[in-house]
């Protein structure tokens, strides 16, 4: 786990955690009982949605009982969960914790019906579409905003960068974001990225009718680590869900392969994405 996001560390440490209430066979009500703390406490720093104290740690290796090899091993998880990623220096950016797994993916597989995602967006795009979906946002809040988006973008550049797949619905495309000239720089920009191979992008054209994602947006992001199991993240206007069960897991697995076979060709995706580019710069 060395060089891991500190939002890594932190899922790491609640799966082992609850790994080992389980062992000792108790439920969370009986470990938040032992500890005079709330079930949902003992919850939220299992689903790594709550960063832990190192007091925490502290208390729930000795109510489990742990070697003192092992409660190290907790302790030094804890205190990594706890160092600042570059993102937390942004006030309000409403999405800790997923850029932290995104940092950390291996492959992120990304469906978007409305807007182009945004690793690929370029910063007009950014300033717009950010702008259009919160008109009454401070100006500094949506400037930090438009700023992160770009500093993120920088993963597709990383010698290890994750593996990137990106299912566009043909909307996305024609959706006037701004005047022709931004939404000609914005496809020029996902062309150019998928012919340096930093992305496979595929078009799921108005032909292709009713299809298994119809309704949403949604984030696949996998990793390396087999302690780490995957996540689905679903944006949202006042609040973002994260996916972790198995079978929710298994159900959206299937929605992306039922995309890709609905799907143009990469091939044929940007002979698309070149043509509607051209068709921006002549008006």
């Amino acid at each position: 786990m060395t060089g891991s996001s500190p939002t890594v560390r932190q899922r790491e440490l609640g799966k082992r955690l609850r790994e080992l209430r389980n062992d000792r066979g108790m439920t969370v009500e009986d470990a938040a009982d032992k500890l005079l703390c709330s079930a949902t406490k003992i919850s939220r720093l299992e689903t790594g949605v709550r960063r832990p104290s190192l007091r925490d740690v502290r208390d729930l290796c000795a109510l489990y009982e742990v070697d003192e090899s092992t409660a190290a091993d907790f302790m030094s998880l804890a205190r990594g969960a706890r160092e600042p990623g570059w993102w937390t220096q942004y006030e309000d950016i409403n999405l800790d914790p997923y850029i932290g797994l995104e940092h950390e993916a291996t492959a992120i597989t990304c469906y978007s019906t409305y807007y182009i995602p945004a690793l690929l967006q370029t910063e007009d795009y950014a300033q717009t579409i950010i702008k259009a979906i919160a008109p009454k946002m401070d100006p500094a809040i949506h400037q930090q905003r438009v700023e992160v988006r770009m500093r993120r973008q920088q993963r597709l550049d990383d010698a290890h960068r994750p593996r990137y797949r990106v299912l566009l619905d043909e909307s996305s495309l024609r959706r006037r974001v701004g005047g022709p000239a931004l939404i000609a720089a914005q496809l020029s920009k996902i062309l150019q990225t998928a012919r340096s191979g930093k992305a496979v992008v595929q078009v799921v054209t108005f032909e292709a009718g009713a299809h298994a994602a119809a309704d949403g947006n949604f984030v696949l992001l996998e990793f390396a680590d087999s302690n780490l199991s995957p996540v689905i993240f679903i944006e949202g206007l006042t609040g973002n869900q994260y996916l972790e069960r198995a079978a929710d897991i298994a159900r959206y697995r299937e929605a992306v392969e039922y995309l890709r076979d609905a799907a143009l060709s990469p091939r044929d995706s940007l002979s698309l994405i070149t043509e509607l580019k051209k068709a921006y710069e002549n008006e």
